[in-house]
């Protein structure tokens, strides 16, 4: 997801048949090897996806991405991608390498220990623990803004410790730095979640070091509306390329979350605010903005914010035909209020996203019909962005991303 490349349609066909007809499940590798060895190496099995977009909505041009005009949208190559779990006893690893258009990159490397049923630890590549769940309060294919500037779905490389007692869970971490930057066109940002990068532009003279993360969730009503009240925190050193560029300073994020289920309903709540607390020693370039990299791109985002959001729900499980299993309806409304001045010294504007859609699964299909309504958010139309955002007008994009699991 987040591309903005072409990729020729007759390509994406291909991709898709070769998709469904490699397999229905997961390739148990594991039953190969030990048979061949007659040594019991655990469980390994092999899996992935292929994913595609049809797009339609604002024209980018050629320099930004697809011609999405009065052309009857374009089709775009979203994902390839190769997964590997492995479980011997307590011990549990994942993996998972994604091939995009142009650039590729480790999304998750970790090896794990469950100490019991309701205990684990991770080590390396794996997904930080913020918020009111994996994905943020989303469940649409364009995220909410939390995963725009960072705080959710977000991979970095550390050491996490997960537990559950009853009613109550908790993560604690401890982050080195993001995860590696993979095969791309830039230094930095050929990664999958949004991280603070060194692209040696005016506001990009940092990257992230020594971050710590903690989570609670409590369950309550557990007999009427069952609810997870949560809150989050984070707090991390950005570390400067050079002392005459930047001074060393650290930022945080803290957040309170809820998610709540009524029958088929499902309602989740966040409001975060965050500071990466940049301190730039070049007058050109205002504290108010600090560079942000993903997906090969990279582009400054605000330092500080506070990040209202919701998602709400319906899953309508299909028992009547054997060839559908569910659809989920879903409306979400998201924004980043920001603070602050631009490099020339203009008022940033705010961003704001508003999604409506639906997300259907069929077997080993999955399935994102939605429509994006944002102002400030270059995924969605051009000219606005999660920084200055100097556009400030509304735009929208209606996107198809139909994906192969197996």
């Amino acid at each position: 997801m987040r591309l903005r490349t072409t990729a020729d349609p007759k390509t994406i066909s291909t991709l898709l048949l070769l998709g469904a007809l490699s397999a229905s499940a997961t390739i148990p590798v594991h039953d190969i090897i030990n048979d061949a060895t007659g040594v019991d190496l655990g469980t390994l099995t092999v899996g992935g996806c292929i994913r595609a977009n049809y797009v339609y909505g604002s024209d980018y041009g050629d320099s930004a991405g697809p011609s999405r005009g009065d052309n009857g949208g374009n089709m775009e190559l979203d994902v390839f991608r190769i997964n590997v779990d492995w479980q011997k006893d307590d011990w549990v690893a994942k993996s998972e390498y994604r091939w995009y258009n142009g650039y590729s990159f480790f999304h998750t490397a970790w090896l794990g220990y469950n100490f019991d049923a309701e205990s684990q630890l991770q080590a390396g590549i794996n997904r930080v623990p913020f918020g009111v769940g994996a994905y943020g309060p989303s469940q649409s294919w364009f995220f909410d803004m939390h995963y725009y500037v960072g705080l959710s779905d977000d991979m970095d490389l550390g050491v996490k410790y997960s537990r559950s007692m009853g009613d109550l869970k908790f993560d604690l971490a401890y982050y080195l730095m993001p995860e590696p930057n993979g095969n791309g066109a830039t230094e930095d940002s050929a990664r999958y979640s949004y991280d603070i990068v060194d692209d040696g532009s005016v506001n990009g003279r940092y990257k992230e070091r020594n971050q710590f993360n903690g989570r609670v969730t409590y369950a309550v009503l557990p007999d009427s509306v069952p609810t997870e009240i949560g809150a989050s925190g984070q707090v991390g050193l950005l570390e400067a390329n050079s002392s005459s560029a930047a001074d060393d300073t650290w930022g945080y994020a803290a957040s309170v979350h809820s998610s709540s289920t009524y029958g088929a309903w499902n309602l989740m709540l966040q409001l975060t605010h965050y500071d990466y607390g940049a301190d730039f020693n070049d007058p050109a370039a205002s504290d108010d903005l600090i560079t942000l990299g993903a997906f090969d791109y990279a582009a400054p985002v605000a330092t500080a914010g506070t990040i209202p959001s919701a998602s709400l729900g319906y899953t309508w499980n299909i028992e009547r035909y054997d060839w559908i299993n569910s659809i989920t309806f879903f409306g979400e409304a998201s924004a980043i209020l920001k603070e602050g001045q631009d490099n020339a010294g203009a008022e940033l504007n705010d961003s704001f996203m508003n999604t409506i859609g639906a997300a259907i699964s069929m077997g080993g299909w999955y399935t994102y019909i939605e429509y994006g309504h944002a102002n400030g958010n270059y995924f969605v139309g051009p000219g606005g962005d999660f920084g200055a955002n100097t556009a400030d007008e509304w735009q929208g994009r209606f996107n198809v991303n139909l994906g192969y699991y197996f």
